[in-house]
């Protein structure tokens, strides 16, 4: 675990970031809260490639937690049967729509208590919804995030929890809002797990990480 890095060396590396991708985007393809949900809810232990995959001709006739209901779990699951767990997962999107239809008049709630009751969704999953949707600025920690935190020292931490401390204590407030995004795609494409693509790394200069591959 690296060390955490200062302020300045923070603001800078997030500039950079912001200066290659001003807005970035969540690579799940939705509709609407309620389809976002679903697709994050999909995602664990799977691709976001994936996922859309899936759910391209599902959310067109089930983007509403009474279409789902309506599909019923056995269509449900033969939209998903590419995707890993797609039978508890099917099991859980049914059950969530059920709950929502019931207990919140078919709308999304947008607090991280009320969703994280949703069965299927956990803490991560939460995080996406409320950043994505409701542009509140909530750090949702993914392997990426954590392998990224850890090796540059941009927000270690010895487990998720502690990493989403570290972006939500450290990183400046101006870069809240996109900062997991930034995390998330730099791991995915540049610090990646077996081989990290140091010699052309926007922050090489700035990472802590010492076995660097030029």
């Amino acid at each position: 675990m690296a060390k955490q890095l200062d302020y300045h060396t923070l603001r800078e590396i997030f500039t950079r970031f912001q200066a290659a991708e001003p807005e970035p985007k969540g690579e799940l393809e939705h509709v609407n809260a309620y389809t976002l949900v679903v697709a994050v809810a999909l995602s664990a232990q799977a691709t976001d490639a994936g996922v859309n995959k899936a759910t391209q001709e599902l959310f067109k006739i089930a983007d509403t937690p009474q279409k789902m209901l309506d599909l019923g779990e056995e269509r449900l699951t033969e939209h998903i049967k590419t995707i890993g767990l797609y039978r508890n997962k099917a099991k859980n999107v049914i059950k969530l729509s059920r709950i929502l239809v019931e207990d919140y008049g078919g709308e999304v709630p947008n607090s991280r208590a009320a969703l994280q009751s949703l069965p299927g969704v956990g803490r991560k999953t939460a995080n996406v919804v409320l950043n994505m949707w409701w542009h509140y600025p909530a750090q949702a920690v993914d392997t990426h995030i954590f392998r990224v935190g850890n090796r540059s020292g941009i927000c270690p931490g010895k487990d998720v929890d502690a990493v989403e401390r570290a972006i939500e204590d450290n990183i400046p407030v101006d870069f809240q809002q996109y900062a997991h995004h930034w995390l998330i795609l730099h791991g995915r494409y540049h610090c990646k797990a077996r081989k990290p693509m140091c010699g052309s790394c926007l922050i090489r200069d700035l990472c802590m990480y010492e076995d660097k591959n030029l």
